[in-house]
């Protein structure tokens, strides 16, 4: 004889609680439409439904981020009226948990430490090849951080370095994300006009920038700012 059929409430599980991902709506920010373009077309090929929206600068993006819900955001550094580093910034001080993936040409050694410590689900180079691009944005879009093998690497080491000598190896992150910005071009051999243009101010800006990196780190020179990034392997 069939046992008389129970009726139980019916479990529901989210699309995530059964390892698949449901629609997920990305906001992507990037100043150029070519790589905006191309990054839509890897999110639209995955195994998983998405609905993108994109922003070409930290205002639009940030103005788009308060106004609706997200999944995740995905994030480039350089944008042309605000950096990805201080748009991070803002977007984890008006929604502390929504997931912000950094794809950008920077290599990791430059940023990726310093975004990670500052919310970062995760930083990529825009180089990744495609499979890893979808893993990343899985990871990410379910609350947790993708670290790459190059990533991982660097906040082992950064914790090896901090263990051992912090005060010798870590100069640079005594500095502020905007004087790190200046750091790194000026590393590089960028001049304060060149620096100035990049970033959206003045020259001046660039001078005093230069000053308080110089004292901070207690070098004298330019010279010194090279060495010690490439040492520090912050610069190809």
């Amino acid at each position: 004889m069939l046992a008389k059929p129970v009726n139980r409430p019916i479990q529901t599980y989210s699309m995530y609680q059964v390892g698949v991902v449901e629609m997920l709506r990305i906001l992507l920010v990037d100043d150029h439409s070519v790589v905006r373009a191309g990054i839509r077309q890897i999110l639209q090929e995955a195994d998983f439904s998405v609905d993108i929206s994109e922003a070409a600068d930290a205002a639009s993006a940030l103005k788009m981020i308060r106004q609706q819900d997200w999944d995740l955001v995905l994030l480039d550094i350089r944008l042309p009226d605000r950096s990805g580093v201080e748009l991070l910034k803002l977007i984890k001080a008006d929604k502390a948990k929504l997931p912000v993936l950094i794809l950008s040409t920077y290599p990791e050694s430059q940023y990726a430490v310093r975004l990670i410590h500052g919310g970062a689900a995760g930083y990529l180079s825009k180089d990744a090849d495609d499979e890893e691009i979808l893993r990343a944005v899985k990871i990410a879009a379910k609350g947790k951080r993708y670290l790459s093998n190059e990533v991982a690497e660097l906040l082992a080491n950064h914790i090896s370095r901090g263990v051992q000598d912090e005060k010798m190896d870590c100069l640079h992150e005594t500095l502020s994300d905007r004087e790190y910005q200046v750091f790194l071009e000026l590393a590089i051999g960028s001049g304060p006009n060149v620096i100035a243009d990049k970033l959206n101010v003045s020259a001046k800006t660039i001078t005093t920038h230069r000053a308080r990196i110089l004292q901070k780190m207690s070098f004298t020179n330019n010279a010194e700012i090279v060495l010690y990034a490439n040492r520090h392997d912050l610069i190809n």
